[in-house]
């Protein structure tokens, strides 16, 4: 893994742009290799390039400490994991110093009044569009992984690091996927060169580069200020419901692919009882909405799951027919005032005036606050957000690590945290943040995460779905109720979908607080590639709504800002995930999941110094050798005599 990271490493330093020093609207850059001149193809002649040598020198030593790190790589030294960090550090300092003067740039040109508006607020988009390219980020990642790679070898390092081995799989997935985009993009679209400036091949080479790193960069250019970070976190509270639905019907061994229909009678219900509620309920109204919400999904998951448990109908069949069943019924209800039947028109009082076909709307009592409503803590026009919660979430987590051992530890970690939460609810940063639909859905989504990892892996319960998705017959012959379990899996599961109505129905994600017929019902499918991504875990499951909400966010200013490249390089991307992942990333199962090292030793593998591996296999029957049993038993698996077919002159079979 060092040999290659820093292999990377050093062809990208060599060849790909080491940073740009600016970059208009379009995308057009001027690009910094560690070696030539500046490649300008931006035609801003106004601008004043900043000072790019401490860069180059700080990419330069990179340079070397790469090679000093791929040579140590190669031949198996103890130190190269020295050399790898310190190339990362190197490149993340030439990275903070080009920000530095770039930001200078920009505060230069906004504090010069002999300057037009319009020409001050090009210049300074033309500084802030700068920073590092393909040439620092990958030294960057490449000293890090080589740095990892090289601490492995210490016992200690080789523990903390081998728990992250279940990410092998959706990183090497991500990879492949972003290297095949970027080979979709170079082949789409051709270099943006407004100045016309003539390009050799070297010059192409390096433009096209830089527009793969710009996409990119682009697409995940969101997580870096807050109000994109808002509303790639509005896309992701929807990702993480259906997510969680797949992700649970998974773990007990189901396929769930109607979180769509789920989710749609959810939205459904949660409309019902919030327009139609009874007023007098006041704020009541709130919680009971939710409830109907998570209820209707429930609903319409229970229905599957009965029918597989009493019949053994394929529950994949079930939800996929039940998916047109509740769009069937979201247009009946909201399409038309009026519907004729045998003969005779109906009225029906669901939707509301006018040719959109969409509900009343509720009322302020049945709506969900948004985040920043729940976290301002200013006064008047000023956005404080509180630091509260941050420092609830810090206290429980030292106290749960130093409690660990301490019996009632959880339940006093988080005593602790809310007294801290709420003593500290009041102090806050001051942000500057317009338009925000982040709604407290979201707590709901964060509260259905920690509801899936209490309950699979806490409970009872969770233990007895797990053995039923695991092995059907076995938990039946331990006394476990399959039938029981696939019911309760798929009404849970389904309830995960159905909440998900509240983002859009109480939440007002979609600017109105009402079941519209936009809503997008397609998130229950996008769950699928959520719960692949994240490996049918609770924390893997936001992560991957976190990743797909911030390329969805930032494949829209891709989309604006080039002309070949749209926000279907997103969707490639997603359909690329959801392969590699199924190809286990292409990645051995030996490197994915290896046998113990005590297994590994005892079958005749590299054994720890001093060990007798070949003497250890006869403590470990059926590792690494026949069936037929251990050397020296005379007694195979099947209970046969192999040491008198021996004697008889004839070869035992294969046992079970």
């Amino acid at each position: 893994m060092a040999q290659i990271a820093s292999g990377v490493a050093l062809a990208a330093l060599l060849l790909t742009p080491l940073a740009a020093l600016g970059r208009t609207f379009e995308g057009a850059p001027v690009l910094l290799h560690l070696f030539g001149p500046l490649l300008d193809l931006s035609g801003n002649d106004s601008a004043r390039l900043p000072a790019a040598g401490l860069t180059r020198g700080l990419g330069l030593a990179s340079l070397a400490l790469f090679a000093l790190t791929l040579l140590g790589a190669v031949r198996r030294e103890r130190w190269f994991w020295l050399t790898g960090l310190l190339a990362a550090l190197a490149s993340f300092a030439a990275v903070l110093l080009l920000n530095q003067s770039l930001s200078a740039e920009a505060a230069r040109v906004l504090a010069d009044d002999s300057l037009r508006r319009p020409v001050r607020i090009r210049l300074r988009n033309f500084y802030e569009g700068g920073g590092m390219n393909f040439g620092l980020f990958a030294s960057i990642l490449g000293g890090l992984v080589a740095g990892g790679a090289g601490l492995s070898a210490q016992p200690a390092w080789w523990n903390r690091l081998n728990r992250l081995r279940s990410l092998l799989v959706p990183a090497s997935a991500i990879a492949l996927a972003v290297l095949v985009g970027a080979i979709v993009v170079l082949i789409v679209q051709p270099p943006v060169n407004p100045a016309g400036v003539a390009l050799g091949a070297w010059g192409g080479w390096l433009a096209r580069t830089d527009l793969v790193y710009f996409v990119y960069s682009t697409l995940f250019a969101p997580i870096t200020s807050l109000n994109p970070f808002l509303d790639s976190l509005k896309l992701a509270t929807p990702l993480i419901f259906t997510g969680l639905s797949v992700a649970f019907a998974f773990r007990t061994g189901l396929f769930n692919i109607g979180a769509a229909g789920q989710l749609t009678m959810g939205a459904i219900a949660a409309m019902l009882v919030g327009v139609y509620g009874p007023p007098g309920l006041g704020w009541g109204l709130l919680p009971l909405s939710v409830i109907a919400a998570g209820a209707g999904g429930a609903l319409w998951g229970a229905i599957p799951g009965l029918l597989k448990a009493r019949f053994g109908s394929s529950e994949v069949i079930n939800t996929i027919m039940l998916n047109y069943i509740a769009s069937g019924i979201f247009v009946f209800l909201i399409g038309s005032n009026t519907f004729p039947f045998l003969g005779q028109t109906y009225t029906l009082p669901f939707k509301a005036e006018g040719f959109e076909p969409q509900s009343a709307e509720l009322p302020e009592t049945a709506r969900l606050p948004t985040m920043l409503d729940l976290l301002n803590v200013g006064q008047g026009e000023t956005t404080v957000l509180s630091l509260g919660w941050l420092l609830a979430l810090l206290t429980f987590l030292a106290l749960r690590f130093f409690l660990r051992s301490v019996k009632g530890g959880a339940w006093t970690s988080l005593a602790l945290a809310v007294f801290m939460g709420a003593a500290t609810w009041r102090v806050g940063v001051p942000v500057e943040v317009t338009g925000s639909q982040l709604n407290a859905s979201f707590l709901i989504a964060l509260a259905c995460v920690a509801f899936f990892g209490l309950l699979m892996w806490r409970t009872a319960t969770g233990y007895a779905l797990r053995a039923v998705g695991l092995s059907p017959k076995a938990a039946e012959y331990g006394g476990i109720s399959v039938a029981r379990g696939t019911i309760l899996a798929m009404t849970i599961a389904g309830m995960f979908a159905g909440l998900a109505g509240t983002h859009y129905v109480q939440g007002g994600a979609l600017n109105d607080y009402r079941l519209k017929q936009s809503t997008p019902v397609n998130v229950g499918f996008d769950g699928i590639v959520v719960a692949l991504m994240g490996q049918n875990t609770p924390g893997g499951v936001v992560a991957a709504s976190l990743l797909f909400g911030t390329i969805d966010n930032g494949g829209i200013d891709a989309d604006l800002k080039l002309d070949s490249v749209n926000r279907d390089i997103v969707t490639v991307l997603k359909a690329l995930i959801v392969l590699f992942i199924a190809a286990g990333g292409f990645l051995n199962r030996r490197v994915t999941d290896p046998p113990p090292p005590e297994l590994a030793r005892s079958a005749g593998g590299p054994a720890d110094e001093g060990a007798a591996a070949p003497n250890a296999v006869s403590t470990l029957p059926n590792v690494a050798q026949a069936s037929f049993g251990q050397p020296g038993t005379g007694q195979g698996t099947d209970g046969i005599d192999s040491d008198s077919h021996a004697r008889e002159g004839q070869t035992p079979q294969g046992g079970r």
